[in-house]
């Protein structure tokens, strides 16, 4: 598994690459079809994911999907419904994954039956750092099957998992789950989305492809919102996996803050 002191040389690397590039708009017009726009918030209603879900269209390009809670999903989905943006919903128990699985489940179907074309289910991290390594997979095997064909985005809340060894063994056991995505954070926590984490969930994903000969998804969240830094994020999934990985089928960034800054810099 990588260390800490190959880690940091890799990060370094990568801010290097982005210091000194020198065509940033299309990359930044990659990052931008890429997002996820996302609102999560205790003020959300009906109105303001209407005004999301119709600022989601005028971006060019357009972002991958709209990201809210399973109650907006219906709203938001007839009002997406003939464009190629995505539906995406939180479901199972968000952000804290502290409910029994038969509630999560029951969250998960309803985001589904409102429309949801992607669902993002957070671990239990209280389990997980109990070593309930089989509860954590279970539930995740439970979530996968009720998605079917529909991705499932897998969130570790890699701010609380303490260790990077923790980070890569949740990716790990996530992805042996069925995950189709894995994803950094649920942006409700202290620490969020960072480089280093970024880091080993490539690194892990890349060792999960070469094992399983699967290709699991990576989706960066939680606190982005320098285009810098989402071009780096960008450079190190291109510098551990490669371009094949580069494309939204496989590479998200879940933000609500940061489309704005991609499109000004883009038409700029």
């Amino acid at each position: 598994m990588i260390n800490s002191s190959e880690i940091e040389s890799i990060i370094a690397g990568v801010q290097q690459q982005v210091n000194t590039c020198q065509d940033k708009v299309s990359l930044l017009s990659f990052v931008l079809s890429c997002v996820d726009l996302t609102t999560l918030e205790g003020v959300d209603n009906d109105s303001k994911v209407e005004q999301l879900s119709m600022k989601a269209q005028s971006f060019c390009p357009q972002v991958a999907s709209v990201c809210v809670y399973p109650i907006f999903v219906k709203t938001v989905k007839s009002i997406l419904q003939n464009t190629s943006i995505g539906v995406t919903s939180v479901a199972g128990a968000f952000p804290s994954g502290q409910t029994p699985l038969a509630i999560k489940l029951s969250e998960v179907d309803f985001a589904i039956q409102q429309g949801a074309d992607e669902i993002d289910m957070v671990i239990s991290r209280g389990k997980f750092l109990d070593k309930q390594y089989a509860e954590v997979s279970k539930e995740i095997e439970a979530v996968k099957k009720l998605c079917n064909y529909r991705p499932l985005k897998v969130i570790l809340e890699t701010g609380e998992l303490q260790t990077i060894e923790n980070i890569y063994n949740a990716s790990m056991l996530a992805m042996e789950a069925g995950a189709d995505f894995i994803k950094t954070s649920t942006g409700k926590c202290v620490v969020n989305a960072t480089p280093q984490a970024v880091v080993v969930m490539s690194q892990a994903i890349k060792d999960f492809y070469a094992k399983q000969g699967k290709r699991v998804g990576l989706k960066i969240a939680g606190g982005i919102t320098n285009t810098d830094d989402a071009l780096m994020y960008r450079q190190l999934v291109k510098n551990i996996l490669g371009e094949s990985w580069l494309k939204k089928q496989y590479f998200r960034i879940g933000t609500s803050r940061l489309a704005d800054k991609l499109q000004s810099q883009i038409t700029q």
